[in-house]
């Protein structure tokens, strides 16, 4: 199969993959987004419903394109929705195209590209790849002690919408971060809500000086601070406008240290304590969904990319949007991934450039 040496596939058309297509449209290159599911909007239109950015409008924004609205405003989960579905639409009509229902399931190189098998058995040739499939497939889902033989509910946050997906009384949300506190607020209201965490929520000011904390990112230069390599991300702060510190210092929902098991309906603290539990949410996080590259040997063995600030060690023209902490504490934000995907696809652009000077000679 030949080889369409301007062309760039780009799997998955999330926040990651449509910022990899701008960037791509801008270098002159023909990108092609395939997405599985049936619209470019990625994981979001099946995140929780009562989900709000943490940043504001003004700093939500992919290249090319204002959110809109208020720029003080906190976007809900529908409005992030439909604007990714109008940046998409902007993308087509500059000749971007954008295959939906499109699933890959396996990648192959070979001469100077890719052959991308798509399930059904049609292949795709292209010069340079882009694996933009998020996380949201995979969730993180720890061996805690008795949790597989825990009677009562246990949840993902993937697969959590409102507190009508939870049943019983008691709730224990298992995470420190954004949506485990957010969540567990949320469920507050009408439940019982315990926090576990391995160590305390750290809570940090959302608009300090009456500014947004991603202003003052901006005006730092903190999100484009190069990160140092390290095997895991490290833990991100929650932010708080003061209504979930305020909920946990009246009791309304409390924060205990991590369980030592889960026995049968029960849950045993680490002081010896036992008491019924109906429910526990793994608010545990994600892992990247790339399972498509597992032939190529460009994963390890947990299945995490080999790669360096978005780049493949093992591939030449093969490149990553979307993974956490890639590249800045940005990398995998509406408001960063963007200056993620210019460096990337100018990377995988200097491939392609290379594999036509060799096609020449």
């Amino acid at each position: 199969m030949p080889t369409d040496n301007d062309s760039v596939l780009i799997v998955g058309a999330g926040q990651s993959g449509l910022a990899a297509a701008h960037a791509a449209l801008e270098r002159g290159l023909r990108p092609v987004l395939l997405e599985a599911s049936d619209r470019a909007a990625g994981s979001w239109p099946r995140y929780y419903d009562s989900l709000a950015l943490f940043s504001p409008a003004r700093h939500s924004s992919l290249p090319g394109l204002p959110f809109g609205g208020h720029p003080e405003r906190y976007p809900r989960r529908d409005e992030v929705v439909s604007y990714l579905e109008r940046y998409a639409a902007a993308l087509v009509e500059r000749d971007a195209q954008l295959r939906t229902g499109t699933r890959v399931s396996s990648v192959d190189s070979g001469g100077r590209g890719f052959t991308v098998r798509l399930e059904g058995g049609e292949e795709l040739a292209a010069g340079a790849l882009v694996a933009a499939s998020g996380s949201f497939d995979r969730p993180h889902r720890p061996a805690l002690p008795g949790l597989d033989a825990f009677t009562g509910t246990v949840l993902h946050v993937a697969d959590y919408r409102s507190p009508a997906s939870l049943p019983g009384e008691h709730v224990i949300v298992v995470g420190a971060g954004n949506s485990a506190v957010q969540i567990a607020y949320e469920l507050a209201a009408e439940r019982r809500v315990t926090l576990a965490s391995r160590a305390p929520i750290r809570f940090v000011e959302q608009r300090p000086l009456g500014r947004d904390l991603h202003f003052w990112f901006r005006v730092t230069g903190f999100d484009q601070l190069p990160l140092a390599r390290a095997e895991a991300p490290p833990a991100s702060p929650v932010l708080d406008d003061g209504r979930y510190r305020r909920a946990l210092r009246e009791g309304r929902y409390q924060r205990r240290a991590m369980f030592t098991r889960l026995d049968g309906d029960h849950v045993e603290w680490p002081d010896g304590r036992r008491e019924r539990a109906d429910a526990v949410l793994l608010a545990t996080g994600y892992q990247p969904n790339v399972p498509y590259l597992a032939g190529l040997g460009a994963l390890t063995a947990d299945g995490r990319p080999r790669q360096r600030r978005g780049l493949s060690l093992t591939h030449a023209g093969l490149g990553y949007l979307g993974l956490e902490w890639q590249r800045t504490p940005s990398s995998n934000t509406l408001r960063g991934v963007g200056a993620d995907a210019q460096r990337v696809v100018a990377a995988l652009a200097r491939h392609l450039r290379g594999n036509r000077a060799r096609v020449r000679a």
